[in-house]
């Protein structure tokens, strides 16, 4: 196996785990006030046409790492969409 398709596998891997963490946490505490609504909107759309691009080019490491991450990207977007607005702890209090 040459190294360039363990190089991209590599990069695959690390940049869809990268996404885990705060999928993984805002799924936990249902707090998305302090995310970007258009960041994840741009980052589902990118990674859906590189799914798509993959699926073309036949590469498997592409199209698996897309989906999963505009899975974990959907699944940011959808609680920011559909998350009650936040109370400031001073204004709560």
């Amino acid at each position: 196996m040459s190294i360039i398709p363990m190089l991209g596998g590599a990069a695959a891997l690390l940049t869809t785990a990268a996404y885990v963490p705060q999928a993984y946490k805002t799924i936990r505490t249902r707090s998305t006030g302090s995310l970007s609504l258009p960041t994840y909107l741009m980052l589902f759309a990118g990674t859906c046409l590189w799914a798509v691009y993959a699926l073309y080019i036949e590469n498997m490491p592409v199209l698996v790492a897309n989906v999963v991450t505009a899975i974990l990207a959907g699944i940011i977007m959808f609680l920011k969409l559909t998350a009650k607005p936040e109370v400031p702890k001073v204004l709560a209090e």
